[in-house]
């Protein structure tokens, strides 16, 4: 029903903004990661938006992009993950790092998200497999070379010692063509620097 919306950003109380459009303030709920992304209080902003309508309320949810909007309509058509639990992922990972945990299988990234489970986190697996994919150019026949390779770049740094953390922030830092053995040395490189 409502799609965008324009105007002033009048305060933000996270994860809720106050937007001003002509006279009228809407309450809108934002992840972090559209959040890091806001101008200041009394400028200008654009949100695409997600409308929710409940027995109970009717809220706004916005996103700075069309990605993180379609990545909480997945989210939040799952059994059991509602709209506080969607934020909650979106804001803990953004969008490529969902897709790429759901196409790897990897339900031990999603439990490190605050409010998400062992099961929560399978059941997204599931549930979610092949919906987020296309975004990463991942088809039914399996992983491409770049994925599988820094995946086991992530698993080699994890295993030598260094935190999730860490290691996400050296595998942000090398080219995503690179082999296993030069992207463990690279990250190596990376995480070596004081």
């Amino acid at each position: 029903m409502i799609g965008r919306i324009q105007g002033i950003l009048v305060s933000i109380h996270p994860p809720r903004l106050l937007v001003d459009c002509q006279g009228i303030g809407y309450e809108v709920d934002v992840p972090m990661s559209t959040l890091y992304q806001l101008p200041q209080a009394g400028q200008k902003i654009t949100l695409l938006t997600h409308f929710q309508v409940r027995e109970d309320a009717q809220q706004l949810f916005g996103f700075a992009t069309e990605t993180e909007r379609e990545a909480f309509r997945q989210l939040i058509k799952i059994s059991g993950v509602g709209s506080r639990t969607a934020l909650a992922v979106l804001s803990g990972m953004s969008v490529h790092e969902l897709a790429q945990a759901i196409a790897l299988q990897e339900a031990g990234r999603l439990t490190q998200v605050p409010g998400i489970g062992k099961k929560t986190a399978e059941r997204l697996c599931l549930e979610l497999k092949g919906k987020l994919a296309p975004d990463l150019g991942i088809t039914a026949g399996g992983k491409p070379q770049a994925i599988e390779a820094s995946s086991e770049v992530l698993q080699a740094l994890l295993a030598l010692g260094y935190s999730e953390k860490e290691a996400l922030l050296a595998l942000k830092k090398i080219p995503p063509d690179t082999s296993v053995s030069d992207g463990i040395r690279m990250g190596l490189k990376y995480l070596s620097k004081p």
